[in-house]
């Protein structure tokens, strides 16, 4: 749940309060879960609906996130700046998508969820889910060859 959360939000405070949110709407809405899907999937719609809800009352703001340093069994400095700088622009590109198209981005490609599990958290059919998704790609590739 923290994971989606961050990759929704970018923060990670922020991410830590959405998901204690997130368990409290959960823990409150529990008897509203029917058994139709797995609770993991119930429990994903919780979480981007809770992200969801901060990032709508959530004001404009500049991350000031650095780079982290280096270990030593990690990749020379510069190639390390050359990577932290192409993860920095694709995290950029991605928090600048439209909400309704960074979610299901989120979830397909950096959660590793089906296309089912996807269309079910977002309550969307599938096709529709595959349209998102082509248009969400789209636009990051847009978005990605703008920070260039």
């Amino acid at each position: 749940m923290y994971r989606v959360a961050l990759r929704l939000c970018g923060d990670p405070a922020e991410a830590e309060d959405i998901v204690q949110d997130a368990w409290i709407a959960a823990w409150r809405g529990r008897a509203s879960f029917r058994g139709d899907a797995a609770v993991s999937t119930w429990l994903y719609r919780v979480v981007t609906n809770t992200a969801m809800g901060h990032l709508r009352r959530r004001r404009p703001t500049v991350p000031l996130h650095g780079v982290p340093e280096p270990a030593d069994d990690r990749p020379s400095p510069e190639a390390w700046a050359l990577l932290g700088e192409r993860a920095a622009a694709v995290h950029r590109a991605i928090a600048a998508l439209e909400p309704s198209q960074r979610v299901p981005l989120v979830l397909r490609e950096l959660e590793g969820m089906s296309y089912e599990e996807v269309a079910a958290v977002l309550e969307l059919p599938v096709p529709v889910l595959h349209k998102r998704l082509h248009r969400a790609r789209a636009a990051l590739l847009v978005k990605l060859r703008e920070l260039r």
